[in-house]
């Protein structure tokens, strides 16, 4: 079903009739998401990315629609997020993708979560609570093919797969990497990192291999191994550059407008003056702005391109500057009826992408998904109603 803003309006019951702003999140569109991205990787496993509270959209939610559709491999970051994913999904394989954090190898214990291992401080602390434990602990290895972020180097790979003994009481259950690149197929540094990977994983043979997420598993089998990892996809993100993923949209996002406004030619609007009318104009203004996680690099001045929302089935540029709690936006050349106070703006949705309001800001559709603030009341469509 097309989630516009006509359905947006309409879901708003009594007691949330005076938001300001909604984020209308289909759980089942996100399960079907995760099917189709199975059913293309198979016989690979898939997991799920859900960390940073399932990209902003309610872990406590997509977890178990996730769950329930099938999906028995979980990675989240911090042990916050595994003691929350260890109950809604509570035999599933979880994986801490930030290792061993704080006092996170008492809580990983307790609750059988699998620390991604990217330090030989980590493998031996890890090492030490299986001695404490009385029994070996699962756990994953992440090695560095590139990235330069977290992962074992290779000399270090090289020195656990020799000398065992550094793994005592650690069950390697996974071995994993993370690509660079993998939003542009033709980079040549996939390839580079799919080889590295091949040949460091292959000192721990029977071990079940990841190599890709959203975007890597879109370049093709040799990349998928046993488990690929995908996190922006379930939520209907396109990563690939060249390569369309077989998920569609699941989230919406709508703000209210407040007020609209009418200015002669020659007037200003916003902040610092950046945007001034050539002509007689109506200036909607919408209850969102950077406070809401709406970029403030969306707005724009005289001569330059910004970013857009929807009002009554079409498109209307944000002029001016985006302030802290409000976008102004150019409504000259909609319908008198479209736009109006109390009428709510599409922000996301009704075919305007996360990925065109990334790009419109200067950056990625993951940081507009991720960003969405709590003041947007969220709406959830269950895939059992």
């Amino acid at each position: 079903m097309a989630r516009d803003v006509m359905t947006v309006d309409a879901r708003i019951s009594d007691h949330l009739a005076g938001a300001t702003g909604t984020i209308t999140i289909d759980l089942g569109r996100i399960a079907a998401n995760w099917k189709a991205l199975a059913d293309k990787v198979a016989p690979a496993r898939c997991g799920a990315v859900v960390k940073a509270n399932a990209y902003g959209l309610g872990a406590d939610r997509v977890i178990p629609a996730l769950y329930r559709a099938g999906c028995t491999a979980f990675f989240i970051a911090t042990p916050a997020e595994a003691e929350a994913a260890r109950l809604l999904a509570p035999d599933a394989d979880i994986y801490a993708l930030d290792g061993l954090v704080g006092n996170a190898a008492q809580i990983f214990v307790r609750h059988n979560i699998h620390p991604v291992l990217s330090t030989l401080d980590d493998v031996a602390a890890w090492s030490l609570a299986a001695r404490n434990h009385g029994d070996a602990l699962p756990a994953a290895l992440h090695i560095d093919t590139g990235l330069n972020r977290l992962g074992l180097p290779s000399r270090d790979v090289r020195r656990l797969a020799a000398d065992p003994a550094l793994l005592s009481g650690i069950r390697v259950e996974l071995v994993m990497s993370h690509l660079a690149s993998a939003d542009v197929p033709n980079d040549p540094k996939n390839r580079e990192q799919l080889v590295a990977f091949g040949t460091l994983s292959a000192l721990f043979p029977n071990v079940p291999k990841s190599l890709a997420a959203s975007d890597g598993l879109m370049l093709g089998p040799a990349y998928h191994f046993e488990i690929v990892r995908p996190g922006y996809a379930l939520y209907g993100g396109q990563a690939s550059a060249a390569d369309t993923a077989p998920v569609a949209p699941a989230v919406t996002v709508a703000a209210r407008i407040l007020a609209v406004t009418a200015i002669a030619p020659g007037e200003t609007v916003g902040y610092s003056a950046t945007w001034q009318a050539e002509r007689a104009s109506r200036i909607a203004t919408i209850a969102a702005g950077y406070a809401d996680g709406i970029p403030r690099s969306a707005g724009c001045s005289n001569g330059e391109t910004g970013g857009h929302v929807i009002i009554g089935g079409h498109r209307a540029p944000i002029v001016g500057r985006i302030s802290m709690d409000l976008i102004t936006v150019d409504v000259t050349d909609l319908p008198i009826d479209a736009a109006k106070p109390g009428a709510f703006a599409t922000l996301v949705g009704n075919g305007l992408t996360i990925e065109d309001q990334g790009f419109a800001a200067g950056t990625i559709g993951y940081e507009i998904l991720t960003r969405l603030g709590p003041r947007f009341t969220r709406l959830y469509i269950d895939e059992r109603t």
